[in-house]
């Protein structure tokens, strides 16, 4: 039941009669609060020595990415702050207040940048921070926008993509998924690859492929099936972005299953029991993910044997998984950063980058780590 209490704030009914919404929290009740694990003493075998920070405002509860493109970094607040920030120095090149709170960071392609607010109207800006246009999407978006190949791509609530014009914002596409009778309420990350299409997850165990031009559908792979009597039971959505490195992408669903495929057809060569809702993140020989114990679990790419688990960090509300170099690198929810073997999960580093939660995963760009957490800290440091 930790589960339901964790995510008791993020998970409800999407009810195809009306629009009532019914949150878990009811499932919580009585459930043994789960102690998070005291942290190990470790001697850091290397240094996240810090280069610049600066302050984003904070995202409250919500999951904020900051997005990098080319020499800059874009980072929002729930506020409405947004903010283009040199990458090499952290001095900011220009901030504008949005006329409406955001529950999602900003997507950019370094020439326009978009965010969305809670009530579903986009706004997109210049790399100058002048606003250029605003639009209704008409429902509630908790997915950060990807701006790539002269397309804005919003993924609304209620199961829709739609590709707005970069320029100017008119809509150029829309792609309407069937409603589900439970879904998670979260943001569903997306994958974009090479300007021309977009990789995500969807409700039911399953992802697939969409493309940038027409909004179309290349292909649909499932990763799980739903499983149990109660509708809870059989909550098993694919909500965090997928991960590619190579040919072969992988994704993991929450109460599910974990996998890998191939990238241009979606055939799966593996798949295990598994449950996440932060992710994956690949090696070239290994996908990584952690599950809602925070174990963090390694598993060979090519079969899907698993390598390791470390169970030190338990219930300790480990975010999304970033590996770079050698290293498994994540956030937990009282602002330290961990970083892992890629080769054994030996606990190799750690460094306190806040007091509040790190759920969003690192960056890895120009030789440096990008980490914002929900207090609205954004730093970089240098790993040496």
């Amino acid at each position: 039941m930790h589960e339901y209490k964790r995510l008791a704030k993020r998970v409800a009914t999407m009810l195809v009669i009306g629009s009532a919404v019914l949150t878990l929290a009811a499932c919580s009740g009585g459930s043994r609060v789960r102690k998070p694990a005291e942290l190990v003493p470790v001697t850091n075998q290397f240094d996240l020595t810090p280069v610049w920070s600066t302050s984003v405002g904070s995202s409250e509860t919500f999951n904020f990415h900051p997005a990098v493109a080319g020499d800059a970094v874009y980072a929002s607040s729930h506020r409405g702050n947004l903010a283009k920030i040199d990458l090499l120095t952290g001095n900011k090149v220009w901030e504008v207040s949005v006329p409406d709170r955001l529950s999602i960071g900003p997507g950019s392609d370094g020439r326009v940048t978009a965010v969305v607010t809670t009530k579903g109207t986009v706004y997109a800006y210049d790399d100058t921070g002048k606003p250029l246009w605003n639009v209704s999407v008409g429902s509630e978006v908790l997915s950060e926008p990807v701006v790539a190949g002269g397309v804005v791509i919003i993924r609304s609530l209620d199961n829709r993509f739609i590709g707005l014009d970069a320029q100017t914002g008119t809509r150029k596409w829309t792609y309407q998924r069937q409603q589900s009778a439970l879904s998670l309420r979260v943001g569903y990350g997306m994958l974009s690859i090479g300007n021309e299409v977009i990789v995500t997850g969807f409700a039911g165990g399953r992802f697939g492929m969409i493309a940038l031009a027409n909004g179309g559908l290349v292909w649909e792979s499932p990763i799980s099936f739903p499983k149990g009597f109660s509708e809870i039971e059989r909550l098993n959505d694919v909500t965090a972005k997928p991960s590619m490195e190579g040919e072969i992408i992988c994704a993991v669903s929450y109460q599910g299953r974990i996998g890998c495929g191939q990238a241009r057809t979606g055939n799966l060569l593996w798949f295990k029991d598994y449950s996440s809702f932060t992710g994956t993140a690949q090696s070239p020989d290994m996908v990584f993910s952690s599950n809602e114990r925070s174990y963090v679990t390694a598993f060979a790419t090519k079969d899907g044997n698993q390598i390791w688990e470390n169970t030190q960090l338990s219930f300790r509300e480990v975010g999304e998984p970033m590996a770079v170099g050698k290293v498994l690198l994540f956030g937990d929810a009282q602002g330290y950063v961990h970083a892992l073997s890629q080769a054994n999960g030996e606990m190799l580093a750690r460094i306190r980058h806040d007091s509040s939660p790190i759920t969003a995963a690192p960056i890895a760009v120009g030789g440096l780590i990008l980490i914002q957490s929900q207090g609205g800290k954004l730093a970089a440091y240098s790993p040496k």
